[in-house]
């Protein structure tokens, strides 16, 4: 285990690189930056693929080992199948060009011009393409991608269960922007100081170890690194608190999960997160269901009274109804959470057509802005609200939103279970107290790093199969306790 010991404290290395990028790089540093990454891609993919790695694991198979060893041998297993398909060339290049289109994607948002950033997009969408055809090998391009981020998943799974979801997400959409009531909006401004300050309690609160970590801000946030190097960031607003807020302990949900794995699986395959979908539970439950629960804003109600002054909100649960307020807003970040999975079934549609050829870079915005039009019922105006807004597309993440609404779907299994193994949450999140919610989820899913599969991890953890029907359960009851449906 010694050499991949020593690949995975690489990939930490080339991460802190791209952390750095996003948070303290200057913006002239990009090209250099851009050849470091490539540079240190080359060595990894060449570590990844060195054939000592084949014959190891040749000489392994059928072997008497534990279950844990053998948990690593099949992650090491599945990471040197996927490399020795990868020319070295072609992933040294991904590097390169993925690191540079970030700045220009962030240059093109800020000055709200799709043209400047789509000839490197579209070198983007080129050489994923090209991966995606020496990883499928005659299969599906989508598929070969997806594995990346959801291993043993496929994209007709997905559109199944977007499929199962959709219509009573929309019912309920419906019946909500229908109702008379109108939850209270925040109108005016807040202390960008005083918004991280509180960010920070509020991270600790969580059980983000900040003697591990870091906040920082982002353009857009995001978590970085694992076990004792785990770095969050935030982005703030002047007129919108919640984004700053929310947006941190959804990172800390992320951060948690990389800081409670097993500290025996510490710079080894197994000590990642499984899959980006269980990840996305961690930080979505840590976000939504404790964090946006009636319970927990009417504590956070009276911390943003003491920090803030009057908020110009009556109470705790004219509080809670702000919090969650719904509306057909043009940020996937910042979207309530009915919302939010619409907005991910829309990049999880169109990128599937880049990555196959069915839609042009040149004919996205168009394409967004019809397919946001029909779906939201607000036409887009401008192109940091529309096809600019995400950084992930430029870092070349096809295959990555889809999990999203995944990690939704596992945190709606993952609360009902929390809740039925730990009776009266409700009372310590209305003092600010996580601990007992957030022990839980580090006992039954983060600590084991990516010692189970996603399926078997949730499925250990619920003691049932995961499925929608949870979280479509807690959005009806939530939301109709909000709206008086």
């Amino acid at each position: 285990m010694g050499f991949v010991r020593e690949t995975c404290a690489l990939g930490e290395i080339a991460g802190r690189l791209g952390w750095d990028q996003e948070t303290m790089m200057a913006p002239g540093s990009a090209p250099q930056r851009a050849e470091e990454m490539a540079a240190m891609e080359s060595v990894l993919h060449a570590r990844k693929m060195d054939a000592r790695v084949g014959e190891w694991l040749d000489a392994l198979e059928g072997a008497d080992i534990g279950e844990v060893e053998a948990a690593q041998l099949r992650l090491i297993r599945r990471e040197f199948d996927r490399a020795t398909k990868v020319p070295a060339k072609l992933a040294s290049e991904i590097a390169r060009v993925t690191s540079a289109a970030q700045g220009i994607w962030a240059e093109a948002r800020a000055a709200e011009n799709f043209a400047d950033f789509a000839p490197t997009l579209e070198k983007v969408v080129a050489l994923r393409r090209e991966e995606a055809d020496a990883l499928a090998q005659g299969g599906d391009r989508y598929d070969a991608l997806l594995q990346d981020y959801e291993p043993g998943t496929s994209a007709a799974e997905i559109s199944t269960m977007f499929d199962n979801m959709r219509p009573r997400l929309v019912a309920l959409r419906e019946r909500i922007l229908g109702s008379e009531f109108t939850p209270v909006a925040l109108t005016r401004d807040f202390d960008i100081d005083a918004q991280m300050s509180l960010s920070n309690e509020l991270a600790i609160g969580f059980g983000y170890d900040f003697t591990r970590g870091r906040l920082d801000k982002a353009v857009h946030p995001f978590s970085s690194g694992s076990g004792n190097d785990v770095r969050i960031t935030t982005r703030t607003a002047a007129q919108d608190p919640f984004n700053c807020i929310y947006s941190t302990i959804h990172e800390v949900g992320h951060a948690c999960y990389e800081q409670n794995i097993s500290q025996d699986y510490l710079l080894t395959p197994l000590g990642r997160g499984v899959s980006m979908g269980v990840h996305e539970s961690q930080s979505r439950i840590y976000e939504n269901q404790i964090g946006r629960s009636a319970a927990y804003t009417s504590y956070l109600f009276a911390k943003m009274k003491d920090a803030f002054g009057d908020i110009g909100v009556a109470d705790a649960e004219a509080f809670f109804a702000t919090v969650n307020r719904v509306r057909s807003g043009y940020i996937r970040t910042e979207a309530d959470e009915i919302h939010y999975n619409l907005h991910v079934m829309l990049r999880f549609d169109l990128e599937q057509q880049l990555i196959s050829g069915a839609l042009d870079v040149a004919d996205l915005p168009d394409a967004w802005n019809t397919r946001f039009e029909s779906d939201f019922g607000v036409a887009v105006d401008k192109p940091s609200n529309g096809c600019l807004q995400d950084v992930h597309w430029s870092v070349g993440l096809f295959g990555y939103f889809p999990t999203y609404s995944l990690g939704n779907l596992y945190a709606g299994c993952l609360n009902e279970a929390m809740h039925a193994a730990e009776p009266g949450l409700d009372a310590e999140f209305a003092k600010g107290d996580t601990s007992r919610a957030t022990a839980w989820l580090a006992q039954n899913v983060q600590q084991h790093g990516g010692r189970y599969t996603s399926a078997d991890v949730i499925t250990r953890a619920c003691g049932k199969e995961p499925s929608e029907a949870p979280l479509l359960a807690y959005l009806e009851e939530k939301f109709g306790r909000i709206y008086n449906l």
